[in-house]
Order: C-alpha cells, then structure tokens, then sequence
C-alpha cells in the first residue's frame, strides 16, 4: 500500500472542494459490533457470530452483557479442528443452529455472521444460510452477511445486515416513505408524529422493528437515509426502485429541519404548512444546544475517520455550537450521500481513506482541542494530553433529530467539562 496522500477534486455536486485522498494503514473497529444497536431494534431477531473465540469476547465486552442475561446474539465457535479441516464446518453449524433454534423457538429471523476467521477459511455462510432456511421456514428465515472486521469500517456490519434484508421487502406501487438506517425506537416516534402532522401518514422504517413487518418498497418509494455508512444498501434500494430525497442528515436543530423540509418538497407539502409543525420541536432544540456552546464555541476538532459520521457532525458542531473543525476524516467519502452536508461544512480539510501515521502527525501538530477517533487511538491520545471522544458512542447513542439534538451536543461537551472540572 503507499504511504502517500493524495488531493483530488471531486467534481460531484457537494464536493467542489480538495480532498485528501490517504491509502496506508488505518485503525479499523470490528464491523460485528454493529450487532449491539441492530440485535436491540430487531426484537425478534437472533444474530450468530461464527468466528472465534477473540470475536465472542469482543462481543460481550461492547455490548456489556451481564452475566444472567441472554442476549440475541452469541458466537459459534471456530475450534482449532475446525481451521484444521479435521471438522466439517457444514455439519458444525448444522448442529449449533438446531440447538439454538430449540432452546429458542421465539426467533423469528437468523443472521449468520461472517467474521474474518470465517471468511478466512473461505466458509460460504450465505448458501449455508440458504439450505437452512429451507428447513426452518416458516418457523424462522435465516439470512447471513458479513461482519468481518476486515472491512473498511465498524459500522458495515449495518450495511450489510440491511442490505441482506432488501430482498425480502414486500413490493408496493403505493407512494410511500421509507427511512433507511438503525434509529432508536423513541427516535422513531418522534420522526412518524412529525410525519404524519405534515400529512405523510404511509412511513416505513429499515430495520423493522419485527422481522415480518418489512416495509414495502417499490417505484413509488421516496427514500430518506438515517445514516450515512449505507452505501450498499442505498444501492440495492433504488435497484428496487426507490428515489433517495437529498438532504443533510437529521443531526441537530438545523439539519433536521433540512432533513424534514426536503422530505415535505419530494411528497409536494408546501413549506408553510411545514413551518407551524416543527417550529416547537426546532425552538427545543436550539435551546438545548445552546446550552453547550459556551463550552463548545470556538474550540478546534480533528476528526479521524471511523464511523462514517463524521462529515455530518462536523457540520453540525461547526454551524450550530461554533466549533473549529481542523480536519474531517471519513473512512469513504461517498459524494451522492454527503453532497448536502459538505455543501454545509465552513473550511476544514477533508480526508477519505486514513495513513494512520501521517494523520497522527498532522493532529499532533495541531494540538486540537477536542478529538474524534477509535478506542484504540483514545487512550494514546489521552496520555499525550489530547481531549478525545470515542466515535462509537456517537453510533450507540440516540442522537437523530430535534429532541436529541441536546444530547448530541452534550456528547462533545463532556470531555472538555470533565477536563475542566480536573484542573479546578
């Protein structure tokens, strides 16, 4: 790989300005952790990690299972004999899913998780998914996709899951809504009240919150993006016919009434029948951002790339809390999704791709005040006397829309409160 980086103009609408491109080594969290947010939305869904050892207990330290709960997810163990080839993977994993499913005749729906180990030893979880379904339908449909921390970033694990649900979407020549990305259920009812005030009453959410309540899809689906990192799933969705709205993502007083104006624009509501319904909610979360900006205002950010996130809230700490962002780091700078938000973003330099080292010089001579990186560059960072926040915590915590907005805000403020609070 080359340590080199590179500036690129994109020539996309959104992205008319430099972009250092950066191919080197890179701080990657595993894509299976985004089984902690997707195994809590999807109630009736069971995810089985077949991977190692390393991968089941990475699972029970992220997800912080105490020791009498029975989560939705648990790890089918490749042993020694296994990657020997003295076992048969095949009939293996017959066996602990047959066992599974009769301890557990409530799940619904079964992912099978690839993880490197797996994908290493080339097994093919998706025809193995395929052949048992055969014999568990209708009971429980079993789909598989990859987790592996191979990818280029912990939050593919959800773009995989999602896009291996696609194919399953009941298809409809309605005229719908359909919202793509894991939100927080009470997030959820918040977006279909709003919905459903401005006169958008047929709304649709991937993921489910049940297996067998996919939502339809189909050439009459306008599409709005939760998230940012589904790129793959984007892709298979308007395959199915859906038209993306474009719109910067719902993070803060600002982008959410962006998110919701444009979504009112694509179904013809006039803006001033808009106005009056998020007025209230748009006003709370002003104020409870407010109240972080004495903290926030003026304070520089460097953003290494890990989430996919991370162009959206630089935008919105940028814009609404007065912060400094120096550098915004994206693992993949995907232009048709983050046009809206770049378009937002005041002058920092953005970087796609990561050389870990040469982007760990470029924050140390900056000195930022605040920095958004991996849990393994953190602690590192933190004894050089660097302010850091864990990017995951930004995916596991609700932080979509007007009443989390202060919250979110909340999030940043935290280190450079409690640093404060040390020196008192």
């Amino acid at each position: 790989m080359s340590a080199a980086g590179t500036l690129a103009r994109p020539t996309s609408p959104g992205c008319d300005r430099p972009v250092l491109r950066e191919r080197g080594q890179h701080e990657v969290f595993c894509g299976l952790t985004g089984i902690v947010w997707l195994h809590r939305k999807i109630q009736d869904a069971f995810f089985l990690i077949v991977g190692s050892r390393t991968c089941a207990h990475l699972m029970q330290s992220a997800a912080g299972v105490m020791i009498f709960a029975e989560p939705r997810f648990a790890t089918a163990i490749i042993e020694e004999r296994d990657l020997a080839g003295l076992a048969d993977m095949h009939d293996e994993l017959d066996r602990v899913v047959t066992q599974l499913l009769e301890r557990r005749p409530d799940i619904k729906l079964l992912f099978l998780v690839g993880s490197c180990p797996s994908e290493v030893i080339k097994l093919d979880l998706s025809r193995a998914a395929e052949r048992l379904s055969q014999k568990t339908l209708p009971q429980t449909r079993i789909l598989a996709y990859t987790g592996s921390g191979i990818e280029t970033t912990f939050t593919q694990g959800e773009d995989s899951c999602l896009n291996a649900l696609v194919p399953l979407m009941p298809t409809t020549q309605e005229k719908n809504l359909l919202i793509a990305g894991t939100i927080a259920d009470v997030v959820e009812d918040q977006f279909r009240t709003l919905f459903t005030a401005m006169g958008i009453t047929n709304v649709g959410f991937l993921p489910a919150r049940r297996a067998g309540a996919l939502p339809p899809i189909g050439p009459n689906t306008q599409l709005l993006l939760a998230q940012p990192f589904l790129g793959e799933t984007l892709k298979a969705l308007e395959a199915r016919g859906a038209t993306r709205i474009d719109a910067p993502f719902p993070f803060g007083a600002e982008g959410s009434e962006l998110w919701f104006r444009a979504t009112a624009k694509a179904f013809g509501i006039p803006q001033e029948r808009v106005t009056p319904i998020i007025d209230a909610p748009r006003e709370r979360a002003r104020r409870a951002v407010a109240r972080h900006r004495d903290t926030l205002d003026g304070k520089s950010i460097f953003f290494f790339p890990d989430s996919q996130l991370e162009i959206p809230l630089a935008r919105f700490l940028a814009r609404e809390l007065g912060m400094r962002p120096i550098e915004v780091g994206t693992p993949y700078l995907h232009r048709g999704i983050l046009g809206a938000d770049i378009d937002l973003l005041p002058d920092a330099v953005l970087s796609e791709g990561q050389d870990v080292d040469r982007q760990l010089a470029r924050c140390r001579a900056e000195k930022p005040d605040l920095t958004v990186c991996g849990l393994g560059l953190a602690n590192p960072l933190e004894a050089e006397g660097l302010r850091t926040k864990w990017s995951i915590e930004l995916v596991f915590s609700p932080v979509h829309g007007f009443e989390q907005a202060g919250d979110l805000a909340e999030l940043f403020a935290r280190p450079l409160e409690r640093t404060a609070r040390l020196r008192v």
